[in-house]
């Protein structure tokens, strides 16, 4: 506030906001980074309807139009106020643009992040800046396993459990498998995804054993060499944790060649691919969706009025990236009105929702979401798995299996690969 020479006009203008305002007021806007792809390959299947979440979500906050324990307008009142940046381009790039966001912007709240590579870079900046950031989707363990962060939370589980489900599921539906096959991209998230498959698959069923790993790089696109190789090996089961439209890739080349009707396809990532392909994706192939969301989510109030919300605005159903951007600014929301309220109904500061933030348990259109990990600051989740079929010229999901949070999650202090070397002790 600014300070004023002449004290008889600061006593009269004092005098007069106390008679107009109420007891506490609500800060003039929480300002929110939101980091995302607007374009490049991941731009369509993530980025996209990712920003369509946040613009419906916010836009819903700001009218109080959002049900269940979220209906409070904006942040605690406060309006949300959204600065909108793309995330394609390299992790030097993002960092600048990070940077920039804090610096010059001057958010409140930076919440973004889907490629791995891209928060393992921005999460020590984060720090250096000292600025609360909501990593919404990036799901490599290594983020949160291997560094102790004050100021960088995940609102989803990490890729261990997605694959840890993924083996699950071929050990229940598929106890006969006798060879599998992993086809994943040659960096942090691919490498994690197919190592806690693998371990997995070794712990559950220990007579199965890898024909090949195939590791093409990051938006390869042409996968004709990798398929190939996988129907050269004739395994039972193949694992992909592909994304983006690498993963639109290699089903339209894949599938041609038979290889959906030769080996069981698990698609750790596949939901975001029923929406555009559709029909194009075999009968039989293995769908998750990173957790309990779109084709997986609780029929409840919230989940709902999302679901209606996204499809009359955009068309289309909401995936499971739009979910993820919903369950991170949630969790701040909530982390932040709780701060308040401990607060006296005072705007909290920083290191309030931080404190507020840590080991929170809300309601998202996902269901129950346990900041339970990490000391609070890595989310643990329930998951979900299906196996696809079509029925009157429509894609289904059927012979689903849902895997509790502590199924899935390792405990707290524990590393996903220890965990599942320990045989899952708890």
């Amino acid at each position: 506030m600014k300070s004023f020479s002449l004290r008889a006009l600061a006593i009269a203008v004092s005098a007069t906001l106390a008679a107009v305002a109420p007891a506490t007021q609500a800060a003039e806007s929480v300002k929110i980074g939101v980091v995302t792809f607007l374009s490049g390959p991941a731009a369509g299947p993530f980025g996209v309807p990712a920003r369509n979440a946040a613009e419906i979500l916010i836009e819903g906050l700001n009218a109080g139009k959002v049900p269940g324990p979220h209906a409070t307008k904006g942040f605690g009142g406060a309006p949300i106020q959204m600065v909108l940046v793309d995330e394609f381009g390299s992790t030097t790039t993002q960092v600048s643009e990070y940077r920039n966001l804090v610096q010059r912007q001057n958010v409140d709240i930076v919440v973004g992040y889907i490629s791995s590579g891209n928060c393992l870079a921005i999460a020590p900046v984060a720090e250096e800046l000292k600025k609360l950031t909501v990593i919404f989707d990036c799901g490599t363990p290594r983020l949160l396993e291997e560094n102790a962060y004050k100021y960088v939370f995940r609102t989803n589980s990490h890729s261990g459990m997605d694959s840890i489900a993924a083996a699950l599921y071929v050990a229940s539906t598929k106890p006969g498998t006798k060879s599998y096959a992993g086809i994943n991209q040659n960096y942090a998230w691919g490498q994690d995804c197919w190592s806690d498959f693998e371990g997995t698959m070794k712990a559950k069923l220990p007579a199965a054993t890898v024909t090949t790993s195939q590791m093409p790089k990051l938006f390869a696109g042409q996968y004709g060499t990798e398929i190939s190789a996988l129907l050269a090996a004739k395994p039972d089961v193949i694992h992909s944790s592909f994304w983006d439209g690498d993963l639109e890739a290699l089903i339209l080349q894949a599938a041609p060649r038979g290889l959906f009707k030769k080996s069981v396809v698990i698609l750790t990532a596949g939901e975001t691919a029923i929406h555009k392909l559709g029909n194009a994706i075999p009968d039989g192939t293995v769908i998750g969706a990173r957790g309990p969301h779109s084709v997986f989510a609780p029929d409840t109030e919230i989940n709902r009025w999302f679901q209606q919300t996204y499809r009359d605005r955009y068309n289309t159903p909401p995936n499971y990236a739009s979910y993820h951007m919903v369950q991170a600014i949630l969790g701040a929301k909530t982390a932040y009105e709780k701060a308040k309220a401990a607060a006296g109904g005072a705007d909290p500061t920083q290191e309030q929702i931080i404190a507020a933030f840590e080991g929170l348990t809300y309601e998202s259109a996902s269901g129950k979401v346990e900041m339970r990990n990490s000391k609070g600051h890595q989310a643990i989740q329930e998951t979900a798995y299906g196996t696809t079929k079509m029925v009157k010229g429509q894609l289904t999901v059927t012979n689903v299996k849902r895997y509790p949070a502590d199924m899935v999650n390792p405990p707290e202090g524990v590393k996903s690969a220890d965990w599942i070397a320990s045989g899952f002790k708890r």
